[in-house]
């Protein structure tokens, strides 16, 4: 199911009653189907809002959503009801009846859509088997790790065959572990089911870890859009190359805990950012560089992420030598296939 957001603008009234929050500015966005795409963004950025706009939960000041060419933001009474049935929402902090065990949460959907009562048992170990807890049908909410609560919280938002599916912030409560193994499972139910998922996020480590497309969003409004792998190889905005210079290590198919990620040796300094993709990591250019040019250089930090099964590189140097020279070796690095920035505040 494709969205497309079309001039979204919502705004609020403080809490204090003396000044408008402007949540989400004049965002336009399209969302292909049958993907998984992020929403990024830092706390007060307006993420949260534009989700809300986007699952129907609230309506816009102005502008429209459509889902799959059809403009859903009007509806109102029963239509408005039967599309959301058809939305899967899975929360940070799961939102999960206490009173009722694994299965009894992920039959609440069916019941109260009059799902037939005689399939609804059968409904249930389906979706439970599919999160990986069919054993634990009748494990109580509170004997449930948390990584296993989110899972009975995946297979109630599937109760109904959604064609959309929003994640918001569905992995901050959970250890790197646990998030790795529900990212896996949220992308594997992705391709069985052909959804569209949207993954609301403030963790650069989910959009890489587990997205194709993403777009970022600063003060409401969308400052960056783009493939997961562009946006780790050419970011664009401070705020997402602020995003990126925070980057936890990357998933690994090993047990052993990984060692990559941006590690930064000095806390001066850092004219460039150089971003290498795939077998240019390997090689030894700032070697090449030096031998080739007058100039000595100095690594900052660096660091190599896998990015949807490809190596992206990343160091922050400086480049010591005349300015003709520098300008030489810069743009020879160029030439070779590596991106070469100023980094934000240099001239």
């Amino acid at each position: 199911m494709e969205i497309e957001l079309k001039k979204l603008v919502k705004s609020y009234v403080s809490s204090d009653k003396t000044a408008t929050v402007h949540a989400v500015r004049d965002v336009s966005l399209k969302i292909p189907s049958n993907t998984v795409f992020g929403i990024i963004g830092k706390s007060g950025a307006g993420k949260s809002t534009l989700v809300r706009l986007i699952s129907l939960l609230e309506k816009p000041d102005s502008g429209a959503v459509y889902y799959g060419g059809e403009r859903v933001d009007g509806l109102s009474g029963n239509e408005l009801i039967a599309r959301r049935r058809r939305i899967g929402m899975i929360f940070q902090n799961f939102n999960l009846f206490s009173s009722r065990n694994a299965a009894g949460n992920v039959a609440y959907p069916l019941e109260i859509c009059g799902y037939p009562k005689n399939k609804i048992k059968s409904r249930v170990l389906e979706l439970l088997d599919l999160v990986g807890l069919k054993d634990r049908a009748s494990a109580p909410i509170s004997t449930l790790s948390g990584g296993q609560k989110q899972r009975v919280a995946i297979a109630r938002a599937l109760a109904n065959d959604p064609d959309i599916l929003f994640c918001d912030e569905a992995t901050s409560a959970l250890d790197p572990g646990t998030t790795k193994s529900i990212l896996q499972l949220i992308r594997d139910i992705q391709k069985k089911m052909n959804l569209t998922v949207v993954m609301i996020t403030h963790q650069m480590e989910v959009v890489r870890d587990s997205c194709s497309l993403v777009a970022v969003v600063n003060d409401g409004e969308i400052v960056e859009t783009g493939s997961v792998h562009e946006i780790f190889t050419n970011p664009r905005s401070p705020v997402t190359k602020d995003f990126l210079s925070n980057l936890g290590p990357s998933d690994s198919d090993s047990d052993e805990p990984s060692k990559d990620g941006i590690v930064r040796w000095s806390s001066g300094g850092g004219k460039y950012v150089l971003h290498f993709v795939d077998n240019l990591t390997d090689e030894p250019v700032l070697s090449r560089l030096s031998r080739q040019f007058d100039i000595e250089f100095n690594i900052r930090a660096g660091g190599i992420q896998n990015v949807q099964g490809k190596k992206v590189g990343q160091l922050v140097a400086d480049f010591d030598g005349t300015a003709e020279e520098v300008e030489k070796a810069v743009a020879y690095l160029k030439s070779s296939g590596i991106g070469v920035e100023l980094a934000d505040g240099q001239q």
